[in-house]
């Protein structure tokens, strides 16, 4: 049995934990590997012109905003759902870092968004996408 399993006790049915869990990776998987694909695109995209950088950011957040708030949902619902109080102290520190990292991973992307340097754009978009990606890892500790 996996930890996750052991901290999860008695669920409502199968068929609504498999659509709990089938949104938020959905979402993590937007949210996560639209960073990653964007970031891959940069380059081809800044040769495109002056403003494609900026048209194509303000596209991609019109999708990962609403998947990072899916994130958040199905996230309190996995929490709820796997009773964590009843879990492992270890399994609760994991997921208070994940809870912080995910913390971190939002507003890192949005101060990324509302930088207008280089610099801080850089700085920014790395500490949301590696903190992004940590959450990711984190949650696949928790699963088990």
């Amino acid at each position: 049995m996996t930890a996750f399993a052991a901290a999860s006790g008695p669920t409502l049915s199968p068929a609504i934990d498999g659509v709990r869990l089938i949104l938020h990776v959905l979402a993590a998987t937007v949210w996560v590997g639209g960073q990653i694909a964007v970031t891959g695109l940069l380059p081809t995209v800044r040769g495109l012109g002056e403003g494609a950088p900026r048209a194509v950011a303000r596209a991609l957040a019109r999708l990962l905003w609403p998947a990072y708030a899916l994130l958040v949902v199905t996230g309190f619902w996995n929490i709820a759902a796997v009773h964590a109080g009843q879990a492992t102290s270890a399994w609760q520190v994991v997921l208070g870092v994940k809870i912080a990292v995910v913390v971190v991973a939002g507003v890192a992307v949005y101060l990324h968004q509302r930088s207008t340097s280089r610099r801080a754009l850089a700085i920014w978009g790395s500490i949301g996408g590696t903190a992004s990606v940590a959450a990711l890892c984190l949650g696949v500790f928790l699963a088990g």
